[in-house]
């Protein structure tokens, strides 16, 4: 069992027939491969960085989980591990980033002020 049948135990009925889980557990992926493009989506309308970071992530995780999964192509498995990196090391690079309104990264400790 991978982990999105693992993460979705009363999707799949063990006494049932295994095409049927086949069919649900394809339904599924393809309603997060949807659900995905939405957040790809909403990263581009989305201005704000420390929702931008989140978003990233959240779509690195979806596309981690879509590549484990067997119901695809292996290329497109492939692909889906590719953007996976790729989204990660967006998210990464906005972490990194400075606030363009001169403040500090997303992940910089608050500087205590000295009086």
């Amino acid at each position: 069992m991978n982990r999105a049948q693992a993460a979705m135990p009363a999707l799949l009925d063990t006494d049932a027939d295994p095409d049927a889980n086949a069919v649900k557990l394809t339904r599924a992926c393809a309603a997060l491969w949807t659900a995905t493009l939405a957040l790809m989506t909403a990263f581009m309308q989305n201005p704000a960085p420390a929702h931008r970071v989140l978003i990233a992530r959240k779509i690195a995780k979806n596309l981690k989980l879509l590549h484990e999964q067997e119901c695809f192509t292996t290329e497109c498995r492939m692909i889906f591990s590719n953007l996976a990196q790729r989204w990660t090391a967006n998210a990464d690079r906005l972490t990194r980033q400075d606030d363009p309104r001169g403040g500090f990264g997303l992940r910089q400790p608050v500087l205590a002020k000295n009086h």
